[in-house]
């Protein structure tokens, strides 16, 4: 007898490039971020930076969130578990804490 066959799970399957429309907190520039299936939100958070942060935005102490379709995301889960899709768009915002300047 034949064991049904399964679909592989998101991490089970090969990297895929995901072009990302994004935004760094105040820049007012958006860019096209390659990223991949695999990567963390927190390393998609760190790319988008890369291109703004000390450059058009002043550096800031704090964390940086990634925001999809108005969601913050966890740091911790890749793109392909948050859902992102090819060219969609994303915000990188920092977390600033309550009563910090």
């Amino acid at each position: 007898m034949t064991e049904p066959q399964t679909e592989p799970g998101v991490e089970d399957q090969a990297p895929e490039l995901v072009p990302l429309n994004a935004i760094f907190a105040t820049d007012f520039v958006a860019i096209l971020v390659p990223v991949t299936t695999a990567n963390t939100i927190d390393e998609v958070a760190a790319a988008v930076a890369s291109h703004s942060e000390g450059r058009r935005v002043r550096a800031l102490p704090y964390p940086k969130v990634v925001v999809h379709n108005g969601r913050k995301l966890s740091g911790s889960m890749t793109v392909a578990e948050a859902g992102i899709r090819p060219l969609d768009h994303v915000a990188v915002e920092y977390e600033i804490p309550e009563g910090a300047s």
